[in-house]
């Protein structure tokens, strides 16, 4: 029998998403996708997924589920959330085993916005256009294209005993979701001469405040004005992830995965994609500050943080179940001594 978790409570802006809608741009459709592609791979890489492998985007307002009919192996990681399982605190990023009827609940913690909740196989969700992932102003993929909501099912793509090989529950070791409050890199244009130079040093050595407008479209961010040398309108042309555009109130916008297709202010330059993860995760009222660096610099950092993520099932660290009065009533208890090596909850609860 197939597992699946039914969600019991769902904050707002909670949706499944995978590694994007790609190939539709040309007709308006964004690619969706992982606010924090980091995050979401290290969840996908701690099970034996690909990197495409559809997932729940947790946001700060948490998320509580319960597993039904089988049991699961799942994997979670972004941001300082707190997770538990039936009320047990859990590492901020790790790989358990959800037995039927245990819940698994997600809070926001010291920093992040975005969490992300894999299943081995992946959420078995509608594809639509190539993807699963939700786009909710078109009304497109995940569930019904739609946020999730109490009382919604999410089947896991592959029953948990058809993935062979040794697995273990495990802690999950990912510095490089750790919080880093280094500058946010951005190579210039295409339309940075559409900016005075001093315009451009103001930017680069100023502090930015992430606004409450911030949504899976688009960061605003207040600061010092960034003033044009020529005019704010351009004609539209292509956006892509992590675009940093500035229209007439003279504040940045950087474009985030639900971006539009088209853009009509002028560049100012993109944020590193090695980055992008690390920038999705600010919090309104959040400070910042971004470095201008080279194309060949940000290539190094995106594969040496692609590099950094595909070793995760190297760093996997056993993960000792924490005992509660129900497990030491289910243990076999012999001159006070208790083996987890011999229980019959050992293989991937202990």
């Amino acid at each position: 029998m197939q597992g699946r978790l039914r969600v019991l409570r769902a904050g707002p802006g909670a949706t499944i998403q995978d590694g994007g809608r790609f190939g539709y741009l040309r007709y308006g459709m964004t690619p969706a996708g992982p606010m924090d592609w980091t995050a979401f791979r290290t969840a996908n890489f701690a099970l034996g997924n690909n990197d495409r492998a559809a997932a729940i985007e947790v946001t700060s307002g948490g998320l509580e589920t319960v597993c039904e009919d089988a049991p699961l192996w799942i994997a979670f990681a972004g941001g300082a959330f707190v997770w538990r399982r039936d009320g047990v605190e859990l590492p901020k990023a790790a790989r358990i085993r959800l037995e039927p009827g245990e819940t698994l609940t997600a809070r926001a913690g010291d920093f992040g916005a975005f969490a992300y909740l894999a299943v081995a196989g992946g959420f078995d969700t509608p594809v639509v256009m190539g993807s699963r992932s939700t786009h909710m102003r078109s009304g497109m993929g995940g569930i019904e294209g739609r946020m999730l909501t109490a009382g919604d099912f999410l089947p896991a793509a592959a029953p948990v005993r058809e993935r062979g090989g040794a697995i273990f529950e495990a802690m999950i070791d990912a510095p490089w979701l750790d919080r880093d409050p280094g500058p946010f890199r951005v190579v210039l244009g295409p339309q940075d001469d559409y900016f005075a130079p001093d315009s451009l040093s103001t930017f680069f050595a100023g502090t930015l405040t992430l606004t409450p407008a911030a949504d899976r479209m688009a960061y605003r961010f207040d600061g010092p004005d960034i003033f044009h040398a020529r005019s704010y309108d351009i004609v539209s042309d292509g956006i892509a992830l992590g675009a940093i555009q500035i229209p007439g109130d003279k504040k940045p916008l950087v474009l985030m995965a639900d971006r539009q297709p088209t853009g009509g202010y002028p560049k100012l330059g993109h944020v590193a994609r090695a980055d992008i993860g690390r920038l999705a995760q600010l919090r309104p009222g959040e400070t910042c500050r971004f470095r201008k660096v080279s194309v060949a610099e940000t290539r190094a950092a995106l594969f040496a943080r692609e590099d950094e993520i595909a070793a995760t099932p190297q760093r996997l660290r056993p993960l000792r179940r924490a005992f509660t009065s129900e497990n030491l009533f289910e243990s076999n208890l012999i001159d006070g001594v208790v083996d987890p090596l011999d229980s019959e909850r050992s293989e991937g609860k202990l």
